[in-house]
């Protein structure tokens, strides 16, 4: 990669996205190419093509996606199948169009069993029932990542398939109602303490154990997968499409990570279990020995992020 390279980040106001952005331009990255979706639709593959007709593509990270936590998913199936895969469809398209160098596809540790054997390795893709309450999510992923394949082979398109683990970070939606665990939990704990309740409700039995990954970690991970030699890649693959695992071993319960996202927000009431809402996959951490084999490695672990998290909302340096 040269840093006069032009990389396109679609997604680039989102949790990774925005990640990844400012990776690249720490980096020294100037030629980056972004556009708000209320510019362009990336689902539209017409509209995506005449926006890109003039405009030189060496490297593209796929890192927009409608995404969101268990109830999310839940209630909104047919929006999380289709909005997926118009967009990985209108992008994949538009990397066979323009030739793009490298294109990184992010999917999600969502695409595994339910009943997988952990940790996850990438070869349980495909191997049994997936978990219902994500499951149209993790449908649109997997046709991705069966498109890259078809790309991979049939054009000898370059592509790098990732499957971070649960992301979390600054720039999450921070929705009590949409969002995913972490952030979610975040904002309950503010609202909790700030309008002094002596309790609060959490969804599930809080029992299920969840791994997770800062998003300047994956943005670290991506930026790693866009450099690496693609002769290092054919011979780790043996020439076939890379799907590679990014998680942290950075695994606890979602009662533990409760009670610590309570400390550091200074909460101390009652964290009631609602045991009749729905836990999702029981576990799900992931097998990252290909990533770590080739060299990456995450750096931030669990208590600091969140600290970094929290602390971007306004809350005082935590201990």
């Amino acid at each position: 990669m040269k840093k006069t390279d032009n990389i396109f980040v679609a997604g680039h106001k989102g949790l990774v996205g925005s990640a990844v952005v400012k990776l690249l331009k720490k980096e020294g990255f100037k030629k980056l190419i972004t556009i708000d979706k209320k510019k362009l639709d990336l689902r539209n593959s017409d509209k995506v093509k005449f926006f890109f007709k003039r405009k030189k593509i060496d490297y593209m990270i796929i890192a927009a996606a409608k995404a969101g936590g268990i109830i999310a998913n839940s209630n909104n199936q047919k929006d999380f199948f289709l909005n997926n895969i118009e967009i990985q469809n209108s992008l994949l398209k538009l990397a066979l169009d323009k030739k793009i160098k490298r294109t990184i596809f992010l999917g999600t540790s969502c695409i595994y069993p339910k009943y997988a054997k952990t940790p996850i390795k990438e070869s349980q893709l495909l191997t049994g029932t997936l978990e219902k309450t994500n499951q149209c999510y993790a449908i649109a992923k997997i046709a991705g990542l069966k498109l890259c394949e078809a790309l991979y082979e049939d054009f000898k398109l370059n592509i790098i398939c990732l499957m971070p683990t649960n992301v979390y970070g600054e720039n999450d939606n921070f929705n009590k109602v949409d969002g995913h665990v972490i952030p979610a939990m975040i904002s309950k704990f503010e609202f909790a303490k700030k309008k002094n309740k002596k309790s609060i409700v959490l969804l599930g039995s809080g029992k299920p154990l969840r791994e997770f990954i800062h998003a300047d970690d994956l943005a670290s991970a991506i930026y790693f997968s866009l450099k690496i030699k693609k002769s290092l890649i054919d011979k780790k693959f043996e020439n076939k499409l890379p799907l590679i695992n990014i998680g942290t071993k950075d695994e606890i319960s979602i009662k533990k990570l409760s009670k610590l996202i309570a400390t550091f927000i200074g909460f101390r009431g009652n964290i009631i279990f609602d045991k009749k809402s729905p836990d999702g996959t029981f576990r799900k951490n992931l097998d990252s020995s290909i990533i770590n084999s080739l060299g990456w490695f995450p750096k931030i672990n669990l208590k600091n992020g969140l600290k970094k998290v929290i602390m971007s909302r306004g809350f005082k340096k935590l201990k």
